[in-house]
């Protein structure tokens, strides 16, 4: 997951490929507090890893739960309905689908066993109402109180010991505004239907009743039978206990699946998308969301376990759609009606303004931002696509699905965008609340041409700290890293490994296109056997110096290094990489250190290593070095003319970083 202030996101051009999508997040929590509530050990499969399902999990542990993960296998170890502690602090983030059903869970359990809990989260859970579900609890006899602002967490739940709750009469809970509170009762009154039924009646119209069939899907997992009557009244029948199932899988997120249908719909003009995770077996409302991708010109296949999706119609089809039904995946469709072919309109999603962020006042803006026309009223969003497109920061207000709904804005040249442009993604680590690796996946499958991924090259002699400067610049923006003086390592260990002749070009020419090699961040295999601190050597180091002025070693290496550039973009570090391979790069940078710095600096390195050098002969060994690269007749060591100088004598890495991220923020279009 990233964890960086923003992200860019290049013009993008197509798609295809194959995603596996993490757990689902309803699913996810549901199934943990059922395996909490429980008798018994639950085996989860296929678990979810996010921030909402991490809260849950401590929630549980605080609550004196057992829990065992290892791999994607997760151990529950259940209550039982009995309390193990009687008081405790929970911290819940923004995880609505663990804050309603744990307030009701321990409101019911406190009345009747003792105890005092505390239910807190971030400053948006906060403004999030619960209103309706501690106004439906009170009247059963449990006391909940507001810690903060009246209607909204934080909550206390207390309670005596043997304590009765009163569920002659049914419970009555508003249905729109939250399907969550009546989800939450559903989950929490079988810990009190030991000896009578329980009735929970719906007020008004119920919103996103697919919710509501999951729960009651999982409650039959779990050994809760509950009778329905439409979507107005709902039994739990008296001598319900919860009862582990063994083992449960917990399938792909639906939700999650809709920024990869609309994907396919947008940008797979040749192979598909393929979503693996969901298909036509799967138990959650928001598949549906396929039907209105398909209405709008999508060609989709639903198979078990996975949905084919191909561009259909082009442009999209505008639609008018009630959304109640699909209240977290329609936001998806607020994006592809950026490539309709008239406005389109999102509407009964009232939801939407008590999520994670006001939804519907968010995409106005935002999409606004893009160049898009658009209207926005109580419980509707119209969205006409743009005239003319813009590059814009999307903020996120810290809501997952607005970062990832709208990374599908950067597919803009599909939609005749001229000039194409970048969108930036505001607190892109956001994602993690449900899609920890959402950019990764996107990126796997995203397509561009090369021209349109940023490039930033540095430069300068041996020993300047340019390695250093581009893996913190690297990382600083999300983007790939390409060392190219460690191909030119590599390719020296290698050729001293197999004795190849290290003054014959065309048979380092031959070694280096057979070369297996495989990068993890600063971190390099050579045939299968991790080789980083190998080409730090002295001896490689001087080797790759005089290897890399062979024209056919150049040559080569010159289509391997092309590959690295790929979304969301490359910083490349090493010799001729702003004049020869990336001459194009956005910024060049050439640093300008003197000898005297850098060897102090690798004298440094080499004590911190236990390695004996005198800092005169480090000196004159980087002199030597630069005289040859400056003189020889390949490459030679200079600055492209364009290049930014950059004299980091005396500036620490951080100073160094922030210079290049200031020029970098000049070049960008986003102000």
């Amino acid at each position: 997951m990233y964890a960086i202030p923003f992200l860019d996101l290049p013009p993008l051009t197509g798609a295809a490929g194959t995603v596996r999508l993490p757990g689902s997040k309803s699913i996810s929590n549901r199934v943990l507090l059922l395996a909490g509530l429980g008798a018994g050990t639950t085996t989860v499969h296929g678990l979810l890893d996010s921030d909402d399902t991490a809260v849950m999990l401590d929630a549980l542990r605080a609550l004196g739960c057992t829990v065992d993960r290892e791999g994607g296998v997760t151990r529950v170890g259940g209550l039982g309905g009995r309390l193990a502690v009687h008081e405790a602090r929970l911290f819940l983030g923004n995880a609505g689908t663990a804050m309603r059903p744990l307030a009701a869970a321990l409101a019911v359990l406190a009345a009747r066993q003792g105890g005092r809990f505390e239910l807190a989260g971030v400053p948006r859970m906060h403004e999030r109402p619960i209103g309706d579900l501690v106004d439906a609890l009170r009247p059963l006899g449990c006391d909940v109180r507001y810690l903060g602002s009246e209607g909204f967490p934080p909550l206390a739940v207390a309670g005596a010991a043997g304590g009765r709750l009163a569920t002659d009469a049914p419970i009555r809970v508003r249905g729109d505004v939250s399907s969550q509170f009546l989800s939450a009762l559903l989950l929490a009154l079988p810990l009190a239907a030991d000896a009578a039924d329980v009735v929970v009646e719906v007020v008004g119209e119920l919103i996103s009743k697919p919710y509501v069939e999951i729960t009651l899907n999982l409650l039959a997992r779990f050994g809760i039978a509950v009778r329905r009557e439409g979507w107005q009244r709902f039994t739990i029948p008296a001598g319900s206990f919860y009862r582990t199932p063994g083992e449960i899988w917990v399938e792909g997120d639906a939700s999650s699946a809709s920024y990869f249908v609309a994907l396919g719909a947008i940008a797979a003009t040749a192979d598909p998308v393929v979503v693996e995770g969901v298909g036509s077996d799967s138990i959650q409302g928001d598949l549906r969301f396929v039907d209105a991708a398909v209405a709008m010109g999508a060609d989709v296949v639903t198979e078990p376990g996975r949905v084919v999706v191909r561009r259909g119609a082009w442009p999209l089809r505008a639609i008018t759609l009630d959304a109640n039904h699909i209240p977290d995946a329609a936001m998806t469709l607020a994006v592809m009606a950026l490539y309709a072919d008239g406005p389109s309109t999102i509407a009964n999603i009232a939801s939407w303004r008590v999520k994670e962020t006001d939804r519907i006042a968010a995409l106005a803006a935002e999409l606004g931002k893009l160049g898009a026309a658009v209207e926005a009223g109580a419980d509707f969003i119209r969205v006409t696509p743009p005239r003319q497109w813009r590059a814009a920061a999307i903020h996120t207000y810290d809501d997952h699905r607005m970062a990832m709904c709208l990374s599908l804005a950067a597919f803009n040249p599909l939609a005749g965008a001229t000039p194409p442009v970048p969108v930036r993604i505001l607190e892109p680590r956001c994602v993690g609340k449900t899609f920890p690796d959402y950019f990764e996946a996107l990126f796997a499958l995203a397509r561009t041409e090369p021209a349109h991924v940023p490039v930033i090259t540095i430069d300068g002699p041996t020993a300047s700290g340019k390695g250093t400067l581009a893996t913190a610049v690297a990382a600083a923006l999300g983007y790939h890293k390409l060392d190219s003086g460690s191909l030119y390592r590599a390719l020296a260990l290698a050729a001293m490994r197999r004795q190849v002749d290290t003054s014959s070009g065309e048979a380092l020419a031959a070694l280096a296109r057979r070369l297996d090699l495989r990068f993890d961040g600063d971190r390099l295999w050579l045939d299968g056997t991790e080789v980083s601190a190998e080409l730090r050597l002295e001896v490689v180091g001087s080797t790759a110096s005089r290897i890399s002025a062979l024209p056919e070693v150049r040559q080569a290496l010159h289509d391997l290094q092309l590959a690295f550039r790929r979304p969301p973009g490359l910083v490349a570090d090493g010799r001729d990489m702003g004049t020869v391979v990336f001459p194009d790069a956005a910024l060049k940078v050439f640093l300008t250190a003197s000898a005297a710095r850098r060897a102090e600096r690798r004298h440094r390195q080499l004590a911190e290593k236990g390695i004996a050098a005198r800092i005169e002969d480090l000196r004159a060994d980087l002199e030597a070095r630069d005289e040859r690269d400056r003189n020889r007749s390949v490459a030679p060591l200079k600055p492209a003319e364009d290049a930014m100088l950059l004299d980091n004598s005396a500036l620490g890495v951080d100073q160094s970083v922030a210079q290049v991220l200031a020029w970098w923020a000049q070049r960008r279009p986003f102000g």
